[in-house]
C-alpha cells in the first residue's frame, strides 16, 4: 500500500508540472525531422497482410511492446483475429526487441504510418501493447503530419507515464527504452509536454488495475491513463467491465478477451471504446478470438521465455539516452 501511495503521488506531480516545465521542448506544431535510420531498414520492418492497398477501412497497424517482436506478441492471438475479420494490417518490428532507444523505436512508427496511409489513401488505426501502446504517441508528438493520417490510437496497458518499477531496476544500470521508461524521466517529459492529445484522433487506453509491470495503474494516476484537451480519450480498466477479471500486464496485449472487446469496439464505432457497448457475455470467456485453447498454454510459455532471454541478454547503459535536438527545436539547421 505504501509503494502505491507514492507510486500514484509520483504520477501525479508530473502530470501537474507547470507550463514553465514544458517550455524547454519544441511546441507541437514544429515541423518533424527527416528520419534518421535509413529507409532499406524502415522498410524491412515493415509487414503487412490482408491487402492494405485495397481496404475498404482504416487499415491496422500493430505495435510490440518492450522485449518483444511481432511474430512473438501477435501471431497466436492478433494476427489471426484480424485475419479472421476481413482487416487488413501491418506489422512493425522495433529495433532491437524495442530494447533500444525509443526516440529511434518512433521513427519506425512514423514510416509505417505514412506508408499505410500512402498505401490505402485511408487513415490509419494504431493498436500496440506496453512501449507499442506508447510509441505511436512519440511519432504523433514530434511528427505532425501524422495526426491527419491517424484514426484510433489503441493501447493495451501502455506505458504513457511509465513505470516506478524501473526507477530501482535501472539503478545499476539497464537498456535505454527501461531508462526512458521509468517515471520522471526526460523521455516522459519530452512525450508528454504540452498537450498529451491531438484534435482528430481518438484514444482508447485500456489497463488492469493488477498491473505488475507498468505501475501504478489504479485511480486517476493510473500510469496508463491520457489527460488532454483535444482528441476524444477513453481511459478503462478491464475491471470496470468485468470486475473479476485479474489479468496482468502482458496478458492485456496477447490474450484477454475484455480487452480485446474493447479494443474491437473503439475499431468498429466512431471515436474511442465505450464500455457501455461491451456485452455482459465477454466476461464469460477468458481468451481473445485468434487464441487456440489447445495451444495456449505454449504460446503463452513461449513468449514468457523470448521476454527472459531477451531480458537477460541486452546490454545495459548507465544512463538514459540524450533527448534528440529536435525535441526541443535546437537541431543545427546547417
Amino acid at each position: 500500500m505504501r509503494r502505491s501511495s507514492i507510486a500514484a503521488a509520483a504520477v501525479a506531480a508530473i502530470l501537474a508540472l507547470p507550463a514553465a516545465a514544458h517550455a524547454a521542448f519544441a511546441p507541437p506544431d514544429s515541423p518533424g525531422p527527416p528520419l534518421s535510420v535509413p529507409t532499406h531498414k524502415l522498410a524491412a520492418a515493415l509487414e503487412c497482410h490482408g491487402g492494405v492497398a485495397q481496404a475498404d477501412r482504416a487499415p491496422i497497424l500493430l505495435v510490440p511492446g518492450t522485449t518483444l517482436t511481432p511474430q512473438v506478441e501477435y501471431s497466436w492471438n492478433w494476427e489471426p483475429a484480424l485475419t479472421e475479420l476481413g482487416r487488413p494490417f501491418c506489422t512493425v518490428t522495433l529495433p532491437d526487441n524495442a530494447m533500444g532507444d525509443v526516440q529511434v523505436a518512433g521513427e519506425y512508427v512514423v514510416y509505417a504510418i505514412r506508408t499505410m496511409h500512402a498505401r490505402s489513401n485511408r487513415r490509419v488505426d494504431v493498436i500496440g501493447h506496453s512501449q507499442g501502446g506508447m510509441v505511436p504517441r512519440w511519432a504523433l508528438r514530434f511528427w505532425p503530419g501524422t495526426r491527419r493520417m491517424v484514426d484510433d490510437v489503441i493501447g493495451m496497458s501502455p506505458s504513457n507515464h511509465g513505470t516506478v518499477d524501473a526507477v530501482p531496476a535501472c539503478t545499476a544500470g539497464c537498456a535505454p527504452a527501461f531508462w526512458q521508461q521509468r517515471t520522471g524521466s526526460n523521455f516522459l517529459g519530452a512525450l508528454n509536454s504540452y498537450e498529451e492529445t491531438f484534435p482528430g484522433i481518438s484514444y482508447t487506453s485500456v489497463y488492469t488495475r493488477t498491473d505488475e509491470v507498468v505501475v501504478p495503474n489504479l485511480g486517476p494516476a493510473a500510469s496508463s491513463a491520457l489527460h488532454g484537451s483535444a482528441g476524444q480519450i477513453t481511459n478503462v480498466a478491464i475491471q470496470d467491465v468485468c470486475p473479476a477479471d485479474t489479468s496482468e500486464h502482458l496478458a492485456i496485449g496477447t490474450y484477454d478477451n475484455t480487452a480485446y472487446a474493447l479494443a474491437i469496439d473503439a475499431l468498429t464505432h466512431r471515436g474511442p471504446a465505450d464500455p457501455d457497448r461491451v456485452a455482459a457475455s465477454t466476461c464469460d470467456h477468458p481468451l481473445m478470438p485468434g487464441v487456440r485453447p489447445s495451444s495456449f498454454a505454449t504460446d503463452y510459455a513461449r513468449e514468457l521465455a523470448y521476454i527472459g532471454k531477451v531480458i537477460a541478454t541486452s546490454p545495459r547503459v548507465a544512463r538514459e539516452p540524450p533527448l534528440a535536438c529536435y525535441t526541443t527545436a535546437s537541431c543545427d539547421s546547417k
